[in-house]
């Protein structure tokens, strides 16, 4: 299980710069180009790109059987919690949801949201328990 959560961590980090490098070059997975969604948005490079080194420290830690794994892992799963309920919230307050019949950037965006709550509990409720 390490090793499978590892990998997941590290397709996460990998796939969070890819995200951002999309966002910002291309504009591919904005869902709106409204002024207050591309604001909203530019709030998050940070703390994705926190959960993105936590998500690549834990990874790495948890495939070579390290502590750092399970320290970083945790931090990395509550940062996904955190982040997928934030923009759960705002996609769901705004009604961005709607959108999803046509539009792709915003099944991209439920994805996205999915992952981060699912991994992130997982990693939580798995590695908690080895912390004393």
């Amino acid at each position: 299980m390490d090793t499978l959560l590892g990998v997941l961590l590290l397709l996460t980090a990998v796939a969070t710069v890819a995200y951002w490098v999309d966002f910002f070059v291309r504009g591919g997975v904005r869902v709106v180009e409204e002024d207050w969604y591309i604001r909203f948005e530019r709030a998050f490079p940070a703390a994705d790109g926190w959960m993105a080194a936590c998500s690549l420290i834990g990874g790495v830690g948890l495939i070579a059987g390290s502590g750092v794994g399970t320290a970083f892992g945790l931090v990395a799963g509550g940062a996904l919690v955190f982040l997928g309920l934030m923009d759960a919230l705002f996609d769901l307050q705004n009604g961005l949801y709607r959108l999803m019949p046509r539009s792709s950037a915003m099944w991209a965006e439920l994805v996205i949201n999915v992952w981060c709550l699912g991994l992130g509990g997982l990693l939580v409720g798995y590695l908690v328990g080895r912390v004393d």
